[in-house]
């Protein structure tokens, strides 16, 4: 098994030291960043040396369930031969919390109070032990970041997760990260306190200084705020790298040498699309089914994690893909007739279940895909759209993506707000943390290049529901070259395949009108950036102009 090794800080990579960069550039010492990584070198912080030792602690743990169950290929993970799937239940919360995030030097955020928020929160761990793990985000030498995260004890089955759902730093990838290109940027420090408390943030709170790649994530317990938290920087950091970053799946059918990436929420299907290889038809080689990168220079992807956080309830007890399972949260469990323990999958316990399966489960799978990205395909609940809709204008196919309209699942806690109401969240991604506007200008220039650009309906189109073969079958004649896309009556801007009972009958007065007022509700959210955000996700105004022309035709 390889050693794990620990990394102090100020050690030499490349000759440059990420300390020595930072006393030298005064911009990179801010509050936040000093108090957050201040905290990792206290006498009461214990490093975790290797992954087999993060997996006894998280067996030893309090409330942990040790199953019968085997990890499969354990040494393969740096595992200890034997190692079992350990679950790990929470309780009420088993979702990710968007009201929860705060983000730093943006308005409204109070620099004194927020400073004050986090050197008590730093101060009340001071008698408890405190964790310190590393992991590099990012698979590949062309981008690969280091990242620390501080967590107390208690809490031994989030850290074991954190560091299997990322890269831990082995012999293997100590030396890759030695010798890959050299980001001018600093390494990820997060702290985090689940046991913390403020009567000012009943919900707990995320806090992101993302231009100095700290954060705190304080009074949350499920592993969602911690995965998406790491990642947040991360994305932020290729943000400013020359990288768009992507909240989606990307995978290329191998044959027809076509590079898909899907776009969506949580339960949106981008997973499901991801991973399917059409009942055997195609030959698929992955990169990531939740987090990658797009080089705006050649667009070519880059995961930035080697497992996969996926939902149990698609996955019914003792199904084979079940086998790939290194941990689970949120599931239920129950012994056979031999008393042997066994999980109880399908949401029975409660909403999204979740489970970090092993990159085994992908066979043909990649860490950086040289091929340029084909397609760009927007996952959508939109009833107003039919299950597929062409979009070649660059500007108003970024522009759908940057009103990318869906609804929320189980996978998100959201107080006060329904489920089902429709929400617009650009780019499926809730946890940018850089101006709105560098994603659209990003996915507008990749679209000029030639990617094309759908919107894929994968919920229900006036109330008929889109079942997943229809868009499989959609996604096969698209791949093949055969698909065969019909102007859109009154709205040029859009083509749409033929599918019947989910055509756009813009003769039908009712739908005409609901499918404007949807289209209007994007008009609503563009002009809604400037605003509420006090300018800092102001969009172009050639994205308004881009739904204008729609709604004026209609």
């Amino acid at each position: 098994m390889d050693e794990f090794l620990i990394f102090h800080p100020t050690q030499i990579f490349g000759g440059i030291s990420v300390l020595f960069q930072s006393l030298h550039d005064k911009s990179n010492i801010t509050s936040y960043r000093t108090i957050i990584e201040s905290a990792f070198y206290r006498n009461n912080v214990r490093k975790i040396d290797s992954l087999a030792e993060a997996y006894f602690l998280a067996e030893s743990s309090t409330g942990t369930i040790i199953t019968d169950i085997p990890v499969y290929r354990p040494e393969f993970h740096d595992l200890p031969s034997g190692a079992k799937i350990l679950v790990f239940n929470d309780g009420a919360v088993i979702g990710r919390c968007a009201q929860a995030r705060r983000i730093a030097f943006t308005p409204d955020v109070d620099e004194k109070k927020f400073g004050e928020v986090l050197r008590e929160a730093v101060y009340q761990t001071r008698f408890k032990t405190m964790y310190h793990a590393q992991s590099v985000i990012g698979l590949h030498p062309d981008f690969m970041v280091r990242a620390n995260l501080l967590i107390p004890e208690g809490f031994e089955n989030t850290l074991y997760n954190w560091l299997i759902n990322f890269q831990t730093i082995n012999t293997k990838y100590a030396e890759m990260y030695a010798n890959s290109r050299k980001i001018d940027d600093l390494e990820i420090f997060i702290f985090s306190d689940p046991y913390w408390t403020h009567p000012d943030f009943p919900l707990g709170l995320t806090f992101f200084d993302p231009m100095h790649n700290v954060a705190a994530i304080l009074g949350m317990r499920y592993f969602g705020e911690f995965k998406k938290g790491t990642l947040t920087l991360a994305w932020g950091t290729a943000n400013r790298h020359g990288y768009a970053s992507c909240h989606g799946g990307i995978k290329r059918y191998d044959d027809k040498k076509f590079v898909a990436a899907f776009f969506g929420l949580s339960g949106s299907g981008k997973s499901t699309l991801s991973h399917n290889k059409h009942g055997g038809k195609y030959k698929i080689t992955i990169v990531h089914d939740d987090a990658f990168i797009i080089s705006m220079e050649d667009g070519s992807s880059i995961a930035l994690e080697p497992s996969y956080f996926d939902k149990t309830a698609d996955y019914e007890i003792g199904h084979p893909d079940n086998k790939y399972i290194l941990s689970a949260q949120n599931v239920g469990v129950s012994v056979d007739e031999d008393g042997k323990m066994f999980l109880i999958t399908e949401d029975i316990r409660n909403g999204n279940g979740r489970a970090i399966k092993s990159r085994l489960w992908s066979p043909n799978r990649v860490d950086k895909l040289d091929d340029p990205i084909n397609a760009i395909f927007w996952l959508m609940k939109d009833p107003a759209m039919p299950p597929i809709t062409r979009i070649e204008d660059p500007i108003l196919a970024s522009t759908m993506g940057t009103t990318l309209a869906t609804k929320r699942t189980s996978a998100e806690r959201v107080v006060g707000v329904s489920l089902d109401k429709l929400v617009v969240e650009p780019y499926a991604n809730p946890f940018r943390t850089y101006p709105l506007a560098d994603d659209y200008v990003k996915f507008k220039e990749l679209i000029e290049k030639g990617v094309q650009c759908y919107v894929l309906n994968t919920g229900a189109f006036m109330g008929k529901d889109i079942k997943k073969e229809v868009t499989l079958g959609i996604l096969e004649q698209i791949v093949e070259g055969t698909a065969q896309f019909e102007p859109w009556k009154d709205v040029e801007e859009f083509s749409f395949i033929p599918i019947d009972g989910f055509i756009p009958d813009m003769n039908d007065s009712e739908y005409r009108n609901f499918f404007k007022e949807r289209m209007m509700d994007r008009l609503e959210f563009i002009r809604s950036r400037d605003e509420e955000t006090k300018g800092y996700d102001k969009l172009p105004e050639e994205t308004f102009e881009a739904i204008e022309k729609i709604t004026e035709g209609l």
